[in-house]
């Protein structure tokens, strides 16, 4: 039986745990999970809920149905709550783009790709350890919001994430890509991708040359890690220089794709791989703030923390309040840490102009600018906002507030289409 925590409390100071949708093509990713041997870019989007103190434990089934919902109104003290009248929503596959074929260079090879075993864990939990619990030992972290000065490795500013798919799921060419990136080039100062399908690493690296961003790379699938990696080391060709951090994997334990132990072995293999290659940079895994909150070795492992948070999907949280609800989400989570001084780098957040209502998070295009606005006076760089256009190649859906194609600044469209 799995467990996953939600919550409940309108007197409740401050969040445990933060949602977010997704997107993006890598299972996505909200993770993109990339399987080369199949030549098929598969994506799976996901939505967390939101938690806040008092806590709610919610069991559910395999097939992610709830069974049972207690919560700890004092510590230590259940109480039973309806069955099914909270859960964590676990969007299906459908909105799987077309099968993009696999470019000429990419080795569709499976035999290498098995060096780390991904046993399948439940979503967002192990046995989640009483939050009220956490709620107490995290209490004292809460501290007013002061202006964020962190960065991800070295790099000012803010990143963007970019998708290299057109409107249809297809590939993009060099090209697209390089009209793409050169219409955000010159505001940020990094742009982050999930995977390595569509020859993605060679095509944006190439762009963000020429317009002097960081790249931020990313290993979509573990079963697949070795060919991702020699596919990132291809593309670099002995230089380096425009590589800020490799992620392996993208929210792989909130999604129930691995478990945090696999991911960290997985961050091990790769380092061993990256190091040989010469990589001097910074390598991460990426999670949400609530698997990471419940899974600080995550963090622990990573040489620096790399959380997605999204304050959309906290149905308290304005848009004005953005980076507040950031904020924090990071002064909890640095109390659950081995390190209290590890950095913590916002690797995914944002806001939707268009879709449905989530509360108090209501999409629109002047909600949108206050919610960055406030993310952006909140934080001064450390911050990789979503997205850089609109993704018409992901699918709506209510569980998502039909904003998945709703991301994009200012509600930009890629100009290659």
């Amino acid at each position: 039986m799995k467990t996953t925590t939600l919550a409940l409390g309108a007197l409740s100071l401050f969040s445990l745990a933060s949602a977010q949708p997704h997107r993006r093509r890598h299972v996505h990713e909200h993770q993109l999970a990339k399987k080369e041997a199949d030549n098929v870019v598969k994506v799976v989007d996901t939505v967390y809920a939101v938690a806040q103190a008092p806590e709610v434990v919610v069991y559910v089934d395999q097939n992610g149905n709830p069974v049972e919902t207690t919560t700890t109104g004092t510590l230590g003290t259940p109480l039973v709550l309806s069955h099914g009248a909270l859960s964590t929503i676990y969007p299906s596959s459908s909105s799987t783009p077309p099968a993009a074929p696999a470019p000429s260079s990419i080795s569709t090879s499976s035999s290498s790709a098995a060096a780390v075993a991904t046993p399948v864990a439940a979503p967002v939990v192990q046995a989640v350890q009483s939050v009220a619990a956490a709620a107490s030992s995290v209490a004292a972290a809460v501290v007013p919001v002061e202006k964020s000065t962190s960065s991800s490795s070295g790099s000012s500013g803010y990143g963007v994430s970019y998708s290299a798919y057109t409107s249809s799921g297809a590939c993009k060419t060099q090209e697209q890509v390089n009209q793409d990136v050169a219409a955000f080039g010159s505001s940020y100062s990094l742009v982050r991708i999930y995977g390595t399908s569509c020859n993605q690493v060679a095509t944006v690296l190439s762009a963000a040359k020429a317009h002097n961003l960081k790249l931020f790379a990313g290993v979509s699938d573990l079963s697949t890690l070795n060919s991702e990696i020699q596919t990132i080391v291809a593309a670099a060709n002995g230089d380096w220089s425009h590589f800020d951090t490799i992620a392996i994997g993208n929210e792989l334990v909130n999604s129930g794709a691995a478990s945090p132990s696999a991911v960290v072995s997985a961050l091990s293999t790769a380092r061993g791989l990256l190091k040989t290659a010469g990589y001097p940079g910074k390598i991460v895994t990426v999670d949400t703030m609530a698997a990471t909150l419940i899974n600080p070795m995550l963090a622990d492992n990573s040489d620096y923390v790399a959380v997605n948070c999204h304050p959309f999907f906290d149905p308290n949280t304005a848009p004005a309040g953005a980076g507040e609800f950031i904020q924090t989400q990071i002064n909890l989570l640095k109390a659950k840490l081995s390190n209290k001084n590890h950095n913590i780098v916002i690797t995914e957040t944002g806001y939707p102009h268009c879709g449905s209502a989530n509360g108090a998070a209501v999409p629109s295009l002047s909600n949108q600018a206050t919610a960055l606005s406030s993310i952006k006076s909140t934080f001064s760089s450390g911050i990789v906002i979503l997205s850089a256009f609109d993704d018409a190649w992901k699918t709506n859906s209510a569980g998502t507030f039909g904003a998945e194609q709703c991301w994009g600044v200012g509600g930009a469209k890629a100009p290659s289409g």
